[in-house]
């Protein structure tokens, strides 16, 4: 049981009047017993909570950034009119808003009640119990329960570039008008028939065709035009460190994001691993129109882990995900003493089997402070800023000379510097 300011006022007053009218047992036990007979009688004519029926969706869906509402539904079964006050509980990184909330539900009605949330990072929010207060009609005093109604709201990426995508996509459209691949040789798709020659596989004639003509015919084949891709996204605590309002693993969730859409849209077959010494998520087998918003949900929950990537671990797991010879994009980090021990190794044994295409963002920060030399201090920071834009380049450099692509940029240009990489690529046919 509760009891509400309103009994306490009441019982202040009582205390007040047997002081100046009734100063004596006789009015003590008179207003106390009047006190609890309304006590009494309120709790009586009170609803119960067991004819409080909650529900709600199991799971809203926000971009990060945005402000969603999550809709409890509150129904009265019973033949007593609920009144009182209901508390919906979220994580304070739910950013929720309007959490408590009234009721005043006669018999047979129904309500719906909005908690307003504005997640602060990506991933879901699981809620927490709701905790119901009932007052009696006369508001002296009530019971709370609690109540377990599942609910989660899950914060996709912000994917701030998706304005992009269109015009890129417009880019590859007229990119495959201009260049429609008609070489022959082998491939998948069927081109057409020409006449036999001296040393070609005489597996590829075509004797239907050959019957109805004068000629010995082979069949020629089209390459394929759609390509494989493999992501390849390092959680390890590389991918922790801040760039800008996020951390890299951020930036190069909404890079991966760009790329994934626009190689959907060409009919690519696109997948994904987020690894550090474990597999932490995976993507396969999906494609059309479901792949972009099924990449936001698998990249949702995906947070750095304070772990050296096991690299060697990473390059086995995408080779036996990989039979066939795919573009394999790399996202990773590209500074720190790791990259030549753990990175550079490696590579080779997956360049061998696949186009390698690295990926890192830059910091702003470390260029801005190697160009700022205007007094003393100064002077260190520009100093430890360029050893580290000096050692970036020679990785980059020994990564241009393996045969292996990379693409740097700071995390606002690296989406589209990505995907004008990847429209190189199947301009000039490579992948």
């Amino acid at each position: 049981m509760v009891v509400t300011g309103r009994l306490v006022a009441v019982a202040g007053a009582a205390a007040l009047l047997v002081t100046l009218v009734l100063p004596s047992a006789l009015g003590v036990i008179a207003l106390t017993c009047a006190i609890a007979a309304a006590l009494l009688i309120d709790l009586g004519a009170m609803g119960r909570a067991r004819d409080l029926t909650l529900s709600r969706q199991a799971l809203t869906v926000v971009r990060l950034g945005r402000t969603t509402e999550v809709e409890l539904s509150a129904v009265n079964t019973g033949a007593r009119t609920l009144h009182g006050t209901l508390w919906d509980d979220w994580p304070d990184s739910a950013g929720a808003q309007n959490r408590v909330h009234r009721l005043n539900l006669p018999p047979g009605s129904r309500a719906e009640l909005h908690t307003t949330l504005t997640p602060a990072y990506r991933g879901d929010r699981i809620a927490g119990q709701i905790t119901v207060r009932l007052i009696g009609p006369l508001g002296l005093a009530g019971r709370q329960s609690r109540y377990s109604v599942p609910a989660r709201v899950r914060a996709l990426p912000a994917f701030r570039t998706e304005r992009l995508l269109r015009s890129k996509v417009g880019q590859l459209r007229q990119l495959d008008g201009r260049n429609v691949t008609n070489l022959r040789g082998q491939g998948t798709e069927f081109d057409s028939f020409r006449e036999y020659v001296a040393g070609d596989d005489v597996r590829a004639i075509d004797w239907r065709a050959t019957a109805r003509t004068t000629d010995v015919l082979v069949r020629t084949w089209r390459p394929e035009r759609n390509r494989h891709m493999l992501m390849l996204l390092d959680t390890g605590r590389g991918s922790a460190g801040r760039i800008g309002d996020g951390t890299r693993l951020d930036a190069s969730i909404e890079a991966a994001l760009l790329l994934g859409g626009l190689a959907a849209a060409a009919g690519d077959s696109v997948n994904l691993l987020a690894f550090d010494r474990e597999l932490r998520t995976e993507l396969r087998g999906v494609g059309g129109k479901a792949f972009q918003l099924k990449l936001m949900h698998t990249l949702a929950a995906i947070t750095p882990a304070l772990v050296d990537t096991d690299s060697s671990a990473l390059v086995r797991a995408a080779i036996q995900r990989t039979t066939r010879r795919s573009l394999v994009v790399w996202f990773t980090n590209l500074d720190g003493a790791a990259v030549e021990e753990n990175l550079l190794p490696v590579l080779p044994a997956l360049a061998r089997r696949h186009r390698v295409l690295i990926v890192s963002v830059t910091d702003a920060e470390v260029a801005t402070a190697a160009a700022r030399r205007g007094e003393l201090d100064d002077l260190y920071a520009a100093v430890a800023a360029e050893s580290v834009l000096a050692e970036r380049a020679l990785v980059q450099e020994s990564l241009r000379r393996s045969g292996i692509r990379v693409v740097t940029a700071s995390q606002e240009q690296l989406p589209g510097a990505l995907a004008d990489e990847y429209l190189e690529l199947k301009q000039s046919g490579t992948l």
